[in-house]
């Protein structure tokens, strides 16, 4: 169990509900992942593809909404766009996105703070999207955030954690700061680097929506999250230049055979 906001939850896990082949497929990809906090846009949900179905099939999930701000371009539209989810889901939770490059998604410094320092003042729990730059986080820590989501890699590319090295560093300087990689995890094997890193939990859409099989990677996703998380509690052991033997070398060894007594 952890504390993520004000909420106690066992998973550590987060995963988004774009982008699946069916709402059916979602919502068994969603239980097989164990999640209990998965994320809805409410810009790119279409009506094409059926939203009465969609909303209807999450509220039938025991999970903690997360609405987010996703493609969002300026502060004022990621503020508005998060009024209405507190309205729509009833719930002070936003994951907060203002977009700066539509190329790479890449989060806008200027307009992820700004519009994070409005919401805070409205009572907002604010997941702010943000790269893995420090003094962009600590800006967000200082303005109020408690829970930061900085991206592994940019969304969708599936590129695991570009950059082990900064998020590694953002662990460490922030050590008291909720932290949950958010965007570019393509395969569990990321999701348990992350989590070996002591991050707080992942969050990721494309990898098990757009699988072949959503179901099963939920399920691989879920233990990947468990044992990377398991790994970092446990500590890991040092790198080393040289080997090692992992059995100690006593002194010379001699083997005994029958009738050979000299």
């Amino acid at each position: 169990m952890w504390s993520l906001a004000d909420k106690i939850i066992s998973s550590r896990f987060l995963i988004g509900t774009a982008l699946y082949p069916s709402p059916q497929i979602m919502v068994d990809a969603i239980k097989a992942s164990g999640s209990e906090v998965v994320t809805v846009s409410l810009r790119r949900q279409s009506a094409a593809n059926g939203n009465n179905l969609f909303w209807q099939s999450l509220q039938e999930l025991p999970v903690n909404i997360l609405p987010n701000t996703a493609g969002c371009h300026s502060a004022k539209e990621a503020i508005t766009t998060a009024q209405m989810g507190r309205e729509l889901f009833g719930t002070h939770w936003v994951k907060l996105e203002v977009i700066g490059d539509e190329y790479s998604l890449q989060p806008d410094p200027f307009g992820l703070l700004e519009a994070a320092t409005e919401l805070l003042a409205q009572g907002f729990e604010v997941f702010p999207y943000c790269t893995d730059d420090l003094v962009l986080a600590e800006k967000l820590v200082a303005a109020g955030c408690n829970i930061l989501m900085p991206w592994g890699a940019p969304i969708g590319t599936g590129k695991g954690l570009i950059n082990p090295y900064a998020l590694k560093n953002l662990r460490k300087r922030l050590p008291g700061v909720t932290l949950i990689v958010d965007a570019g995890i393509g395969a569990p094997s990321h999701a348990a680097q992350a989590m070996e890193l002591g991050y707080d939990g992942v969050l990721l859409n494309s990898a098990v929506a757009q699988s072949p099989a959503p179901v099963l990677m939920a399920e691989g996703f879920k233990h990947a999250v468990i044992a990377g998380r398991a790994a970092y509690e446990a500590g890991l052991m040092p790198e080393r230049d040289l080997a090692q033997p992992s059995t100690p070398t006593i002194g010379t060894p001699f083997w005994h055979q029958e009738g050979d007594n000299k």
